[in-house]
């Protein structure tokens, strides 16, 4: 029996799109992730039904989505904007290799950020 989509409306690159900007990627970062072009990226979500076996399963894991998701098989997870940000955490992992200075300097200038939002929203 042939598995039907649960979304026939969205189109596997629509649900690539969503779900590549949902995990906080640009079709750059998600193709250095995946080891591919940022043109094969925007190809698949705009011209392609789907990528390759191979690299629907690299996208699915980049992206913490099931391939049965991406492909329409499967409604998408509820609650998905509970997890991190993924950009947050690849920038936090940056900042963790950086010498002891520079993550004072980074800590101090993100606090500064921080404490203007706070005194903007009291206002």
């Amino acid at each position: 029996m042939a598995k039907t989509t649960t979304d026939s409306t969205e189109g596997f690159g629509r649900r690539l799109a969503v779900r590549r900007k949902e995990a906080g990627y640009t079709q750059q970062e998600l193709a250095d992730e995946i080891g591919a072009t940022r043109r094969m990226i925007a190809y698949y979500e705009t011209e392609s039904d789907h990528p390759p076996t191979s690299m629907l399963v690299n996208i699915a894991r980049a992206l913490n989505v099931t391939t049965d998701e991406l492909l329409g098989l499967t409604p998408a997870a509820k609650g998905r904007s509970k997890q991190p940000d993924s950009r947050l955490l690849r920038r936090m992992q940056q900042i963790e290799k950086l010498d002891a200075a520079t993550k004072r300097q980074v800590v101090q200038v993100i606090d500064t950020f921080i404490e203007n939002a706070r005194l903007r929203k009291r206002a």
